[in-house]
């Protein structure tokens, strides 16, 4: 006997009706002609079909990885390892400690190979695909004998619709088998199928309900996802399981149907942040509390924010089910009972309230938008909530960043490519960015920072509509909206010969300037989605002295910026209802204080003290909206050694300056400040504020 099966396999723990599952699948294995003590047979897939198969399940294995990694740390040096198959049983992946690998390697127990019932008999993968069920066996319970040396637990992974993905299984030895991991197993299982659940319906409108509010959030909870016209498109298996119906009962049900309300009413209940759940009944009394979130497609939003996280905007119900209005209020396009991207973007500013309803004029009228404003204001956000608005919304939105491509690789970027077309060109060619936005949105980030060259080849594809990928002489058609945005000036660019007239008019149909934070009056409304984003359960509020502290600060990051102070101080007030400065990070804090005093305590000495005033209004604006600079303090109350200290900075950087010949790099690393830091020394400090530069 094999080392593997030295020493009994231990007591298997079967219950009475786990005992009868394993002998079914004993059954169906000797009716396959299996026989127990026949060697491990190796029938592994060549590469080629394994990576194949790989390819297929790529998806799978996108939302797996990450769950598999978590899973091996809780699992990490205990002679175990971690199998992802497909649904059909092949191994794809298989994560675990080096030793435990070798000896499962022995038993076939690795990438290719197949362990489906009629493979391998009995074991927790083959019987979990038959079952569709989360399946432990354990030692001596798997049919053939070379295998009794383990023990495994594996949980069926499955879609929003009910269909079969693959398996997760941790597999060690007998020995070490412990009854937690079943659990551990298909807690990971149901991470996967959530993500997967969200990745499917990212533009989704998805009702998060549990009967015990403390359990939203948390894997127990059920996932209901609802079409505009309040149809159920699919659940995960916790909503199944708490509503008592199969997914295909579950899909021919209505939310109206099923829990007596209907999306409009919804969306009008989770307009207000700082709500409670919803209580919603099923027609049996049951009574559920429900949180709703709502990605945008392909990428999450909060409020004024883009950013590359995971985050949600989640709202909560403002009032119970019963008082729900079925007509569409505010938050829907119209005549349509569905979210509305722009309608979102309100948040009280005049001039963003200016902006949404000139995009609403011009939407769907074939008109290209030109999206002006600094880096940071939310231009890749107006345009997927102009995508989303528009009737291109089921189709794709491809946003292509200007400025972050190499020049070198940005026309293939655009256009795509031929095999060979270039060297490290990938085998098949490649698709091209407006071909992948076809029937869609492509939104030009950053146009300005586009190569002089380029600009005539997309202005000629923009034309004729159609584009011919590096290498090929055969044209493909595409039809896209083009959404462009920039930093820049245009019009001076179009003067010193860099960038094209005729592209400036092509994109040019309407142009909208995004006003910078600074001069927006919503601050305080775009911090509480921020904050509710990041802290769904508990969003803290900012306490007075932070609140003063962000009206005065200019935000030269803008609503980017914002986000990154607020996200590092969600995190540092965990636990907590109120935002502090002790809750901010030192390097925004010390920013602060270089530009207009400290708020933290204790106060610097008197000497040295910049102070601002001593209190504010809670009414006061949000805003200065005169040019971004801090509000000088009176000249009265400001010691006279604080200033002279200031201008002796300044002095000293005018001084670098001169020395370099201007050059603000070398300025900034002899005097061992950041560019951005002297760049808004010099401005704050001038002696007339310099006026703001045209978007």
């Amino acid at each position: 006997m094999s080392i593997e099966t030295e020493g009994p396999p231990g007591p298997a723990p079967l219950a009475p009706p786990r005992q009868a599952f394993i002998e079914r699948s004993h059954q169906r294995s000797e009716a396959l002609g299996l026989k127990r003590h026949e060697k491990s047979v190796f029938d592994p897939m060549v590469r080629s079909d394994l990576n194949l198969a790989r390819e297929r399940n790529q998806r799978l294995y996108t939302h797996a990885a990450p769950v598999m990694q978590l899973l091996y740390e809780q699992i990490v040096n205990t002679e175990s390892m971690i199998v992802l198959t497909d649904a059909q049983g092949t191994i794809l992946h298989a994560v675990g400690d080096d030793s435990f690998l070798a000896r499962a390697h022995r038993v076939a127990l690795t990438p290719g190979e197949n362990w489906a019932e009629h493979a391998k008999g009995t074991n927790a993968i083959g019987t979990a695909l038959f079952e569709e069920a989360p399946t432990l066996v354990h030692g001596g319970e798997h049919f053939m004998q070379a295998n009794h040396f383990l023990t495994c637990s594996a949980a069926p992974i499955f879609d929003p619709r009910g269909n079969m993905l693959g398996v997760l299984d941790v597999t060690g030895d007998h020995r070490g088998y412990h009854q937690h991991t079943m659990g551990l197993v298909r807690m990971s299982a149901r991470m996967i199928e959530n993500h997967w659940l969200s990745d499917d319906f990212n533009s989704r409108l998805r009702l998060h309900f549990h009967s015990r509010p403390e359990f939203i959030g948390t894997l127990l909870e059920g996932i209901l996802v609802v079409a505009p016209e309040g149809r159920l498109l699919g659940a995960n298996r916790a909503a199944l399981d708490q509503l008592g119906i199969s997914g295909a009962e579950l899909r021919a049900r209505s939310l109206s149907s099923l829990l007596g309300t209907t999306p409009a009413a919804v969306y009008d209940h989770f307009r207000m942040p700082m709500s409670p759940p919803m209580q919603l009944c099923l027609p049996t009394g049951q009574t559920f509390f429900v949180s709703a979130r709502f990605d945008w497609p392909s990428r999450p939003v909060v409020a004024g924010l883009h950013t590359a996280g995971a985050e949600v905007v989640e709202m909560r119900a403002t009032a119970p089910a019963t008082e729900a209005v079925a007509a569409p209020g505010a938050g829907y396009a119209s005549g349509a009972q569905r979210f509305s991207g722009l309608q979102y973007l309100r948040t009280g500013d005049p001039q963003l309230e200016s902006v949404i309803q000139k995009v609403k004029r011009v939407l769907d009228k074939g008109i290209p938008l030109l999206i002006l404003g600094e880096t940071g204001t939310g231009k890749e956000l107006l345009a997927r909530a102009v995508h989303h608005d528009s009737a291109r919304a089921r189709q794709p939105f491809v946003a292509v960043n200007c400025a972050s491509i190499p020049e070198s690789l940005i026309e293939a970027e655009l256009f795509g490519y031929e095999e060979g077309a270039f060297t490290g060109a990938r085998r098949k060619g490649a698709p091209g960015r407006l071909v992948q936005a076809n029937g869609g949105t492509l939104f030009l980030d950053e146009i300005g920072d586009m190569p002089l060259a380029l600009q005539a080849r997309l202005l000629r594809a923009l034309q004729e509509r159609s584009v011919t990928p590096l290498g090929s002489t055969k044209s493909i058609a595409v039809d896209i909206a083009v959404i462009g945005a920039t930093h820049r000036n245009l019009r001076e660019m179009i003067e010193q010969q860099a960038f094209r007239e005729d592209l400036y008019y092509r994109l040019n149909g309407l142009a909208l300037r995004l006003p910078a934070l600074r001069e927006r009056t919503d601050l305080e409304a775009i911090v509480r989605r921020i904050l509710q984003a990041e802290r769904p359960q508990d969003p803290p509020d900012l306490s007075p002295q932070v609140l003063a502290m962000f009206r005065r600060y200019p935000w030269p990051g803008n609503i980017r910026q914002l986000a990154n102070v607020l996200r590092t101080a969600a995190v540092m007030s965990a636990g907590e209802g109120v935002v502090t400065t002790a809750h901010l990070s030192d390097d925004f804090l010390e920013e602060i204080r270089s530009l207009a005093g400290s708020l933290t305590p204790p106060p610097p000495p008197p000497a040295l003290a910049m102070p601002w005033p001593a209190q504010e209004s809670m009414a006061a604006p949000a805003f200065d909206a005169s040019p971004a600079r801090l509000p000088a303090a009176p000249a009265a109350a400001e010691p006279a050694a604080a200033r002279t200290l200031g201008q002796a900075e300044i002095d000293m950087i005018r001084a670098t300056l001169d020395a370099v010949g201007g050059n603000i790099s070398l300025a900034s690393k002899q005097l061992g400040i950041s560019r951005n830091t002297i760049y808004r020394k010099l401005r704050w400090h001038a002696a007339e504020p310099e006026p703001e530069p045209e978007a």
